[in-house]
C-alpha cells in the first residue's frame, strides 16, 4: 500500500521504476491501469499521471491496442539530465559505490566570471566548495561550487560534504529550484587532470551552470568535470510535438 502525501503520483511513478528495474512485469507489459490502482491502493488519475511520467522518461511506451510496456532502450538512461540530483545518486545509478572527499572550502575574492554569472561587484566574497566523487579509489567527478558569502548564515559547523541544494537549504535559507546549464567539452588542465587522476590535456566533459533560487536570484556558480571514460550520459530525444 502506498501512503499518501503531496507527492503521491512521485511515490506511485518511484515504485512502478523499482518494479520495472526488478523486472517484475512479465513479459515487459505493464497491467492496466485499474489493476495498478487497486493493487497500489490509489486512484486511475494517480496511476495515470505517474505511467505519464515514466513514458515522458523514455522508461515506458504505449502500443495502441495492445497495452503499456516497458522500453528497455529507455532503462539506459541512468540520469536525466534535466533533473538536479546528488553526484553520490549518479554514481550509484552506474553501478558505483561513491564516496566524497573535499578538496577546498574556503572564501575567495570574486573572480570576474563568478561575479558575471552571479551579479556581484568587485570586491565581494564567495565561499568556494571543491570535491571529488570517487567509485573506491578512483576519481569520476570533480565539482568547483561558489556561494556569495552574504548568503551564509552564522554556524561554523557547516558540512561541505552535503550536496550542494542541501547546502544551501542548510546554510543559506535558500531553495536551489532551477539550474541554467551548459554543456561543455574541455581539455582538462593540469590541476583538473591531477584531481582526477588523469593525463594533462585528457579529453573529459564539464557542466558549467547557475543556480538559481524561488526567487529566481542566482545563489551558486557551479562547475563539474567529469572523467569521460567512467561515466556517460544518455537523453531521449523527441521529434516536436511527438
Amino acid at each position: 500500500m502506498i501512503t499518501r502525501n503531496p507527492s503521491l503520483t512521485d511515490q506511485v511513478k518511484a515504485h512502478i521504476k523499482e518494479q520495472i528495474v526488478n523486472d517484475e512485469f512479465a513479459d515487459g507489459r505493464i497491467p492496466p491501469e485499474a489493476t495498478l490502482a487497486e493493487d497500489l491502493g490509489v486512484s486511475r488519475t494517480t496511476i495515470r499521471d505517474a505511467l505519464g511520467k515514466l513514458e515522458h522518461e523514455g522508461a515506458i511506451y504505449r502500443k495502441q491496442g495492445a497495452g503499456t510496456f516497458v522500453n528497455q532502450a529507455g532503462l539506459q538512461i541512468k540520469s536525466r539530465l534535466e533533473e538536479i540530483w546528488s553526484y553520490e545518486q549518479v554514481l550509484e545509478d552506474h553501478g558505483y559505490k561513491p564516496s566524497v572527499r573535499v578538496l577546498t572550502d574556503e572564501i575567495f575574492p570574486v573572480n570576474p566570471e563568478t561575479a558575471e554569472a552571479l551579479q556581484l561587484d568587485e570586491g565581494d566574497e564567495v565561499l568556494v566548495i571543491e570535491k571529488v566523487f570517487l567509485e573506491n579509489s578512483t576519481p569520476v567527478v570533480l565539482t568547483r561550487n561558489r556561494i556569495p558569502a552574504a548568503l551564509l548564515l552564522g554556524s561554523d559547523r557547516k558540512r561541505k560534504d552535503l550536496p550542494i541544494y542541501e547546502y544551501l537549504e542548510e546554510y543559506c535559507d535558500r531553495r536551489l529550484s532551477y539550474y541554467l546549464s551548459e554543456i561543455v567539452p574541455v581539455s582538462l588542465d593540469a590541476d583538473q587532470a591531477a584531481k582526477l587522476g588523469v593525463k594533462e590535456g585528457t579529453l573529459g566533459l564539464s557542466f558549467v551552470e547557475v543556480g538559481y533560487d524561488q526567487n529566481n536570484e542566482a545563489i551558486v556558480h557551479a562547475t563539474s568535470y567529469f572523467r569521460d571514460d567512467l561515466l556517460r550520459f544518455r537523453l531521449i530525444r523527441r521529434r516536436a510535438g511527438a
